[in-house]
């Protein structure tokens, strides 16, 4: 079974577009759950453009299922994380002025980095997920760094065109035979919705699937509950495993 991670981020988006009290993540987290989602994910940005540090606290406290906690490699967000104590850490790469994440890791860069922050959170019984590429010299290096979880970012599959769209597919493929082999549990996202995720759920190695955008767009229309069941009821249709 495929597990999903619903990321509510974007409820906070529109929550602090007025800088006001609603639409309230941790109510969307919740009636998330009650949809079928398997985990929550959310992303504590430098510049707390959506998801604030009390959100974190209160879902720490209130979920059923799981977070996913994505987080620059800074001292102040690992200390968050040690505070709150979620399922995984999901390291990603963050830069102020780009609207939403827009590549993976650069493992080798930040390697020292990495393996410090990496080291701390696991001592305190905390799971590591490293957001990359589908590229192979990630992936080694993310078995270096003893990662439990790779989530293949899938965003250039997601936007590409009907030429290319076959060939990120495969490189997707490859990463997660590769991650297997590795002994890493492959995860994926970015930019997957309703109709695009399904080629990727052919992949056997694929654990979970975290998805926000597409989800939280639905539930304008759908209300979220539905809009999870009906993403949940696709993985569950098209996933090999």
């Amino acid at each position: 079974m495929v597990y999903l991670g619903v990321n509510v981020d974007h409820v906070a988006t529109v929550r602090q577009a007025r800088l006001g009290i609603e639409p309230d993540p941790i109510y969307a987290a919740f009636l998330a759950e009650t949809g079928g989602a398997d985990g929550i994910t959310i992303h504590l940005r430098e510049d707390r453009r959506h998801i604030q540090d009390r959100d974190v606290e209160v879902l720490a406290q209130t979920i059923k299922t799981r977070i996913n906690f994505e987080m620059a490699c800074t001292e102040e967000m690992i200390n968050i994380a040690l505070k709150n104590k979620p399922f995984t850490c999901c390291l990603v790469p963050e830069k102020r002025q780009e609207l939403t994440t827009e590549g993976g890791l650069d493992l080798k860069a930040n390697y020292n980095s990495l393996k410090d922050a990496i080291d701390v959170l696991h001592s305190n019984d905390i799971k590591i997920s490293l957001f990359i590429d589908p590229d192979k010299a990630q992936i080694e290096t993310a078995a270096k760094l003893n990662a439990d979880y790779i989530e293949i970012h899938t965003g250039k599959y997601a936007d590409s065109n009907y030429n290319e769209k076959n060939i990120e597919l495969q490189r997707i493929y490859d990463a997660g035979k590769f991650a297997d082999e590795l002994g890493l549990i492959v995860n994926a996202g970015h930019g997957l919705d309703y109709k695009n995720i399904i080629p990727v759920l052919m992949m056997k190695e694929l654990h979970e699937v975290n998805i926000g955008h597409s989800i939280i767009a639905r539930s304008i229309f759908t209300g979220i509950e539905n809009a999870v069941r009906e993403m949940k009821n696709i993985i569950n249709q098209y996933s090999v495993k």
